[in-house]
């Protein structure tokens, strides 16, 4: 096994690698100004966008949860891998041979990270069931997907396979490619009986289920035959890397124009999906197996950029009493979305994989269009439990109804559903409104929508200070000022010239927490650290507490709106610093002036008059005076 990973490769991966673009594959980012974007944070469920990252510096840093680093970080966190595996997979991904430190050529293909080796596991699995369609064997799986209404293209677009019916046809197909059968167990496509592992997925048409990275990771199946006894559908179970909770099926063919539309549309099935996106629909997805649930919610909000300003969740449902309990269960998760959340029942109880078989790709899209909002849908349904023509009827319709209208989070929309309600009951608007309010009252709902970020430096969120350093309070001048130089050099460092540089190394910060970043810049300098791995050294330099807070400072907004402006506003900056400096060491001159007026005539006397003289006129060059 390969030693360690040479630090010069580790430095060249992370210089390397394109934050933004690795990042982009689990948040959509919009621009935050010149050289920043911000995205909903992919490590805690938030309704602002406080994740910020700076694609030249290499960092991220979420205002929200105080998560930070550099993309090898990032990669870390979203797929809990390991150090060594993670630099292996960014390495790989941009095609760098990595070098070590016994001087090996780096891990076995069979020594490989674990997680790297499922996935090409999966990669070569859904190869193989591909090429096993075009068989005379696959001619059942092609019939079927042939009555579904897709053809060549529409199957290779989702890259539809089949599994023949074979116990082992492919666990042959993997141990020829060098695959053992301890890393097959892990992979859920395997079952273990007293003979051994053999195939889960037998005479199937295969969907492969994708991350947001569009890596397979694992695999959905549906039955041909009538002499298979077990369920229709058969997905892959839980592994290391599928998590049916947190897998949206479509999602990497759909995550472009969920960002781009800020619409998503939540169907039943694979073949729903397809159809979708065949009828024009292609921002649709489909759970696997499970309910629309909070890990689905955390993964949406996070491409739709759902922060109050827009989008739509657009559900999809049978008509049948199936059809009615989902869309239900979906409306008790919608206080988790800011968007507009809708569903649409079909009343005949066609899927829109049948829709489009019988009734061509314009129903389907009119399906969508006909959507109605979840609010008015839940409603309706709860009215139907009652006799509205008996007071009595009516009376328990408003008590179940009331907290319903009382959910909805647009103060601007709930006195318009509060009028509604009481069309459909048939009772004034007062009695309605009274028993919204109580509704209100009682469950100590906000009554508008979600508040924006706290107003702090430079508009973005404060996190709490660290343990071991008290936090600067940015509402004083001097801490703002401090900080905002502290910006300026670990974000815009080229900028700053050699009497600037001399200045800053020379400068006392009065900030515990701001002297000791001082001090991780100035180490960093010294030791000659890369424009790629400026962020990165200066972290390390710094007391473990206030990592976090230099990736903060990495990534806050600076206030320009162009390369000139910027330009401007870093030289005022620390020209700032350097007069806030010249008034510190002023200050402390005239205190000893004033101690020395007892011999006005000594030197000591002369030479403090002579540098408070040479302070002033500095001063008044940085002033332009």
């Amino acid at each position: 096994m390969a030693g360690l990973i040479k630090r010069e490769d580790i430095d060249e991966v992370r210089n390397r690698t394109d934050l933004r673009e690795v990042v982009e594959s689990y948040v959509t980012l919009k621009s935050a100004g010149i050289g920043s974007y911000k995205g909903l944070c992919p490590f805690h469920d938030e309704r602002s966008p406080s994740f910020h990252i700076r694609p030249q510096l290499g960092t991220f840093h979420c205002f929200g949860c105080g998560e930070s680093g550099d993309v090898i970080a990032f990669v870390q966190k979203m797929d809990h891998s390991a150090f060594t595996e993670t630099v292996e997979l960014l390495a790989a991904r941009i095609n760098y041979e990595l070098h070590y430190e016994d001087g090996g050529p780096g891990p076995k293909r069979e020594d490989y990270g674990k997680r790297q080796r499922l996935v090409d596991a999966h990669k070569v699995a859904e190869e193989f069931f591909r090429s096993q369609l075009a068989t005379q064997e696959g001619a059942t799986a092609r019939e079927f997907l042939e009555g579904r209404g897709f053809d060549e293209q529409a199957v290779a677009t989702f890259a539809v396979g089949y599994a023949p019916k074979g116990w082992d046809s492919l666990l042959k197909h993997l141990r020829s490619k060098g695959f053992v059968d301890e890393e097959l167990k892990l992979t859920g496509m395997f079952s273990e009986g007293n003979r051994g592992i053999y195939d889960r997925f037998r005479g199937r048409v295969i969907w492969p289920i994708r991350d947001l990275s569009s890596a397979t990771i694992g695999f959905g199946a549906r039955k041909l035959y009538d002499d298979d006894q077990g369920p229709k559908y058969l997905n892959t179970p839980e592994t290391q890397l599928y998590k049916k909770s947190q897998v949206l099926y479509g999602l990497d063919l759909a995550k472009k124009q969920i960002s781009k539309t800020r619409q998503i549309v939540v169907v039943e099935g694979y073949t729903d999906v397809m159809a979708c996106h065949l009828a024009g629909i292609t921002t649709a997805v489909a759970t696997c197996g499970t309910a629309f649930g909070t890990d689905h919610i955390k993964i949406s909000r996070r491409l739709l950029q759902d922060d109050g300003t827009g989008g739509e969740v657009i559900f999809t449902f049978d008509g049948d009493a199936a059809g009615q309990k989902a869309a239900l269960r979906a409306f008790e998760e919608d206080q988790r979305f800011i968007a507009q959340t809708y569903v649409c029942v079909e009343p005949t109880g066609a899927d829109p994989c049948d829709l489009r078989l019988h009734r061509g790709d314009e129903a389907v899209r009119e399906l969508i269009e006909l959507k109605r909002p979840l609010f008015e849908f839940a409603i309706r349904a709860e009215l139907k439990k009652f006799n509205l023509d008996t007071v009595e009827g009516r009376v328990q319709a408003l008590r179940q109804t009331a907290p319903i209208v009382a959910a909805i989070r647009d103060s601007a929309i709930r006195p318009a559903y509060s009028r509604e309600l009481a069309g459909w009951l048939g009772m004034n608007n007062e009695d309605v409104n009274r028993s919204v309010a109580a509704s209100i009252k009682r469950a100590k709902l906000p009554r508008n929508t979600p508040s924006e970020p706290t107003p702090a430096t430079n508009g973005v969120h404060e996190t709490p200070a660290t343990p071991a350093f008290e936090r600067p309070d940015s509402r004083d001048p001097v801490m703002r000022l401090e900080r905002q130089a502290l910006e300026v050099v670990i974000q815009q460092p080229q900028r700053l010239n050699d009497e600037q540089w001399q200045a800053f190394y020379e400068a006392r910060f009065m900030a515990p927490a701001h002297a000791a970043v001082h001090d991780g810049i100035v180490a960093a300098s010294t030791a000659g650290a890369s424009a790629a791995s400026w962020v990165e050294v200066i972290r390390e330099e710094v007391p473990e507490q206030l990592r976090s807070f230099v990736s903060e400072l990495a990534v806050s907004i600076i206030p320009a709106s162009d390369e000139h402006n910027l330009t401007r506003y870093c030289s005022d900056i620390i020209n700032g610093l350097i007069e806030l400096q010249i008034t510190h060491r002023k200050a402390e001159l005239i205190g000893r002036l004033q101690r020395a007026e007892m011999d006005p005539e000594g030197e000591e006397y002369a030479q403090i008059n002579r540098e408070l003289m040479e302070l002033e006129m500095r001063r008044r060059i940085l002033r332009g005076n």
